[in-house]
């Protein structure tokens, strides 16, 4: 094949390889620049939430030995996966998470006294949620989850929860689960903005958190094709000097 030939071809696959892939590197250069000019503390939620109080150690009075004994007599615990501790309504409470051969299952406990609590309801969910912001928001709905559709961005958290929504400038969904009685995760429109950014940044429009999907990597591969016939086009097209012949 000639050279001209050779150009040709070249030129032709690298227009038609920019023109194919110009709209996702378009995606890509808006979402960097959104990533980069945005404060992840913001996108998170940090600039409202309270900060966490300690719990006074002393407070730690009930072996889990005597905890996990009164859950085995409704309940059983086939394997035990974690135990936190954390402050519900001023009382520290064990967050107890095992496998009851059915489901993985959370469990309160009052670290007082071995009383096991009950999740929490609507009405708790609601202080809960309000307690944990440093700025005064009014409510503008509650919802009682039990999956995530309608709520993809609870993907991957503890269920079942309710959905604590504020309206005016927070404009924020803050997520309680039902049986941890905590807050999960918080959910404002920048978090919003840079979801839907990051899913069409690695282009996994189902999930939105894997990097490793084969849609991405195929475009990641025609992108460096179409970078290499670039540099090719300009070696073809590069014209030598002429030597003079004095």
């Amino acid at each position: 094949m000639t050279k001209g030939k050779w150009q040709k071809v070249v030129r032709k696959s690298h227009r038609y390889l920019g023109l194919f892939l110009g709209i996702q590197f378009l995606f890509w250069t808006i979402g960097g620049l959104y990533f980069s000019w945005t404060n992840i503390k913001n996108i998170r939620g940090e600039d409202i939430r309270k900060e966490t109080t300690t719990i006074n150690k002393e407070k730690l009075g009930i072996s889990l030995n005597g905890i996990l004994n009164e859950i085995s007599k409704n309940d059983s615990v086939y394997l035990l996966k974690s135990v936190q501790i954390a402050t519900i309504f001023d009382t520290p409470h064990y967050q107890i998470t095992f496998n009851n051969g059915k489901r993985i299952k959370t469990v309160l406990a009052n670290t007082l006294n071995n009383k096991i609590r009950i999740p929490i309801n609507k009405k708790e969910a609601i202080i809960i949620a309000k307690n944990s912001l440093n700025v005064k928001s009014n409510l503008k709905s509650v919802e009682y989850i039990n999956s995530t559709n309608g709520h993809h961005e609870y993907r991957e958290k503890p269920l079942p929860a309710f959905a604590v929504s504020f309206d005016g400038d927070v404009n924020t969904t803050v997520y309680v689960s039902a049986e941890l009685g905590t807050v999960q995760t918080y959910r404002n429109n920048r978090w919003r903005v840079f979801d839907f950014l990051w899913m069409l940044h690695v282009m996994d429009y189902q999930n939105r958190d894997n990097i490793n999907n084969w849609l991405l990597r195929i475009f990641s591969v025609i992108g460096l094709i179409t970078l290499a016939s670039g540099f090719l086009l300009f070696g073809l097209t590069q014209k030598l000097p002429r030597k003079h012949i004095s």
